[in-house]
């Protein structure tokens, strides 16, 4: 690219674009600060804010070539530093704090929790060709959400952390909401109606079971997950297929 393309605008547009990615961090200190109140609910929110960094900042970044006018400054590397941190670190220490697995086994549930994302976030073949990742992705933000808003049981918290951190070393496909092609649409869609219903029902969560206190929310919230679980089982099972 010509030098002369190189516009203080288009620089300052990339800056401001990673000046944006590191906000996320923001929104993890204080659900840090939440999770340490015992307020689940606001911990998980502002993880839901950090999310929505993170899912814009990506496509903002393609579409205005931030490696090109900020070439000294790795976004990716930011990227993921602060993913650690917001999908990881903060979700880790959630379990442990707010007693999400039997007692005596919280440090061992969160350190298992960051020990195998270390993996994930370090795999240089962590995405395939196709945009899926491969092995469970370290997204422990949306296994705590599962947990808080099921008020599933300590010892089934406990197993599903075992069974995710064992399946980062796999490679099953996990569909990526935004960068897969394949019924992109779709998928889209499914992602707003799973962010929509994960805010409202942590909103309005009370001790009742969702089935009972907010069926339509919970029904589209349940769809929408098994939507994306489905998704990457079956692109699994494709891509077995095909090696065979």
């Amino acid at each position: 690219m010509h030098r002369e393309e190189h516009t203080p605008l288009q620089r300052a547009r990339a800056w401001a674009i990673h000046l944006f990615t590191a906000t996320g961090v923001i929104p993890g200190l204080l659900a840090i600060e939440a999770t340490f109140a015992n307020d689940g609910r606001m911990a998980l929110l502002w993880l839901g804010v950090a999310l929505i960094i993170d899912g814009l900042d990506g496509p903002l970044a393609r579409r205005y070539l931030v490696t090109t006018y900020t070439p000294r400054f790795d976004g990716a590397v930011l990227d993921l530093v602060i993913d650690y941190l917001t999908y990881t670190a903060i979700p880790a220490l959630m379990i442990w704090q707010l007693n999400m697995v039997p007692e005596g086994w919280g440090l061992a549930a969160a350190s298992f929790v960051m020990v195998t994302a270390l993996y994930c976030f370090g795999n240089r073949d962590m995405k395939t060709k196709d945009n899926y990742f491969e092995g469970f992705p370290a997204t422990w933000n949306l296994v705590v959400l599962c947990f808080f808003l099921l008020d599933s049981g300590q010892v089934t918290n406990l197993a599903v952390i075992v069974f995710l951190g064992v399946l980062t070393f796999t490679r099953l496909k996990f569909i990526h909401p935004f960068r897969v092609v394949r019924l992109r649409l779709l998928t889209i869609f499914m992602t707003a109606t799973w962010g929509l219903s994960s805010t409202w029902l942590l909103i309005t969560k009370t001790d009742a079971p969702l089935l009972e206190s907010d069926p339509g929310a919970f029904a589209a919230w349940l769809f929408s997950s098994l939507y994306f679980v489905g998704f990457g089982i079956v692109r699994s099972f494709q891509q077995s297929t095909e090696r065979g």
